[in-house]
């Protein structure tokens, strides 16, 4: 009498096993990405379709009333140099401009024009949308600790 076993399973690769279960840095690059996408793509249709993701480091933390590139670059979590590009770009696509600090003459603030103006309500918007959605998959209450934990691990 012969005896089959089951043949065992060939050790999983590296790829499958992150697809099948996600590590914390697969699942922040999913929730980013996604959002980023749906984000650009909508502010796209409204006729910003010029804007690109690297844009959102500046655009995400601009104020109406004017931010120092110092500052910018600390809450974006950027360095100077890069936020300095960024903003060249913006300023030539006509979302930011340049003003005297009025409260030291030697800094300036990075202003947001009309159109920026425009573009940061409507992503507010967008992104007020986006999670709205995540609200109804999980109830008001997972999600708000969902939040919650995102704020503790990434503090």
């Amino acid at each position: 009498m012969t005896i089959l076993f089951e043949e065992e399973p060939a050790e999983v690769r590296r790829g499958e096993r992150k697809l099948n279960t996600p590590d914390l840095g697969i699942l922040a690059a999913r929730l980013l990405f996604g959002v980023q996408s749906e984000l650009f793509r909508r502010v796209a249709q409204h006729g910003f379709d010029d804007l690109r993701p690297p844009h959102g480091a500046v655009l995400a933390y601009l104020d109406e009333e004017g931010i120092r590139l110092v500052d910018l670059a600390r809450i974006a979590g950027r360095n100077k140099q890069t936020i300095a590009a960024i903003l060249d770009e913006l300023e030539k696509l006509g979302y930011v401009y340049r003003a005297t600090d009025p409260g030291d003459r030697r800094a300036k603030l990075i202003m947001p024009t009309e159109r920026g103006r425009k573009v940061m309500e409507l992503a507010d918007d967008i992104l007020a949308d986006i999670e709205s959605r995540y609200v109804e998959q999980l109830g008001q209450r997972r999600y708000t600790q969902f939040k919650r934990a995102l704020r503790t691990v990434t503090s």
